[in-house]
C-alpha cells in the first residue's frame, strides 16, 4: 500500500471514445494516457456507464480530441508513494471531470483511468464491477443536489420529516437521491411513469405519481396537504420545472434542477431556484465522497444501484451506449458497458 508497482509502467497511447474536431464522438487508438504522479492512482478501465450529460458534450467548451465520459470502475494497477488506503489489486469506480481543458486525457471512455484527486472509492465485494461504474456521477450529483436544497445527508439525518418531491425517480441519479433522503429521515416522493412505480418504491419512496396523468400537480399538492417546500427535478425541461413549480405549496419553497433552468418556466418568486454544476465535486479543497457524506452506505449495503443494461464488445460498444442513452431507449435502466 502506498506504493508504485514495479513492472508496470503506464503506456503513451490508449484506444478511447473523443469527441474530433468536427464535434463527432469517435473511438481513438491513439488518445493520450495520463502521466501518473505520487499523488495518484491508475486504474485498469473495466466498465463505464452513459449518463446523459456524456451526450450534451458538444460546443465550444469541448477539448477537440478529450476523451469523454465521467463514470468508470476497474482495478488499481498501480499506486502512488504518497497514496493511501488503496493497494494494488483493489476495486475502484469514481468519476471524471471529462473535456476539462487542463487535462483533456482524464475522461473515462478509455482503456485507462488516473482519478482526478480523491473522487473514487473502493469498491466492497457485494458489487459487481459494472454496478460500482454507475456511482460516480448519480452520488455526487444526488448529494450536491440535496444540499443545495438546504436538506440533510445520511450522515446528519433530519430531525424533523418532511415531504421532498424528486421529479423522475427512475432515473439513475433520482434512484440514488430518494435513498440517501430516505436515509436522512425525510420522505421522498417521486414522479416517473406508471410502468416504474414498483421500481421506485423499492428505493424508499413513499409515494409515486405517474407524471402523465392530467392533473398530477394538484393530486401532489393535495397528497402533502399544499405544504410541499422542496422538489428535486433530474429532468430540467419546461414541463418538469413547470410541474415541480406547481407542485410545491402556497408558502413556496426551494427547487434544484440538474441542468441550467428554464427562466420562464421559474414563475413564482416564492419558490427559490438552484442548478447542480457536476463538475463542482472536483473543485479544490472539495472531496469525494466525503462530500456526500457516504462511503459506508455503499460498503453496508445502503446503497443500491440501479438495474443495468449492460453492452460488450469494449471501447467501440461505447459508442452504441451513446446512441441508446441519447435516444432514451431504455427506461428505467442505466447503460453500462464492458470494456475489458
Amino acid at each position: 500500500m502506498g506504493s508504485s508497482t514495479p513492472d508496470f509502467t503506464p503506456p503513451a497511447t490508449q484506444k478511447a471514445v473523443v469527441v474530433d474536431d468536427q464535434g463527432r464522438f469517435v473511438v481513438w487508438d491513439e488518445a493520450p494516457c495520463p502521466t501518473m504522479g505520487p499523488n495518484q492512482i491508475y486504474v485498469r478501465t473495466e466498465a463505464v456507464a452513459i449518463n446523459p450529460s456524456d451526450t450534451k458534450m458538444r460546443g465550444s467548451f469541448v477539448t477537440p480530441f478529450g476523451i469523454l465520459g465521467t463514470d468508470y470502475a476497474g482495478t488499481v494497477v498501480a499506486v502512488g508513494s504518497a497514496v493511501t488506503g488503496v493497494a494494488i489489486g483493489d476495486r475502484v469506480c469514481g468519476a471524471q471531470n471529462a473535456m476539462h481543458a487542463s487535462t483533456p486525457d482524464r475522461g473515462a471512455f478509455g482503456q485507462w483511468n488516473m482519478p482526478n484527486g480523491k473522487v473514487w472509492l473502493k469498491l466492497p465485494p457485494s458489487w459487481t464491477t459494472e454496478a460500482g461504474a454507475t456511482l460516480g456521477a448519480g452520488i455526487s450529483t444526488a448529494g450536491i443536489a440535496i444540499k443545495l436544497l438546504g436538506l440533510p445527508l445520511p450522515t446528519t439525518p433530519a430531525a424533523r420529516r418532511e415531504n421532498v418531491l424528486v421529479y423522475g425517480g427512475s432515473t439513475a441519479t433520482g434512484a440514488i437521491a430518494i435513498q440517501l433522503l430516505k436515509l436522512a429521515n425525510l420522505i421522498p416522493i417521486a414522479t416517473c411513469s406508471a410502468r416504474n412505480f414498483d421500481l421506485v418504491k423499492s428505493y424508499g419512496a413513499e409515494e409515486v405519481f405517474d407524471y402523465r396523468e392530467k392533473g398530477c400537480a394538484e393530486k401532489i399538492r393535495s397528497f402533502t396537504k399544499g405544504n410541499l417546500r422542496f422538489a428535486l427535478d433530474c429532468i430540467t425541461t419546461v414541463e418538469s420545472t413547470t410541474f415541480c413549480f406547481n407542485a410545491i405549496g402556497r408558502a413556496g419553497g426551494k427547487y434544484v434542477a440538474l441542468d441550467p433552468i428554464p427562466a420562464h418556466a421559474a414563475s413564482r418568486k416564492v419558490v427559490k431556484t438552484d442548478w447542480v454544476l457536476g463538475p463542482s465535486i472536483f473543485g479544490e479543497g472539495s472531496t469525494w465522497p466525503e462530500r456526500t457524506g457516504d462511503p459506508p452506505l455503499v460498503d453496508e449495503g445502503k446503497l443500491k444501484h440501479h438495474p443495468l443494461r449492460v453492452l460488450h464488445g469494449g471501447i467501440d460498444a461505447i459508442l452504441e451506449g451513446l446512441d441508446a442513452v441519447r435516444e432514451g431507449a431504455y427506461s428505467g435502466e442505466k447503460i453500462v458497458v464492458r470494456v475489458a
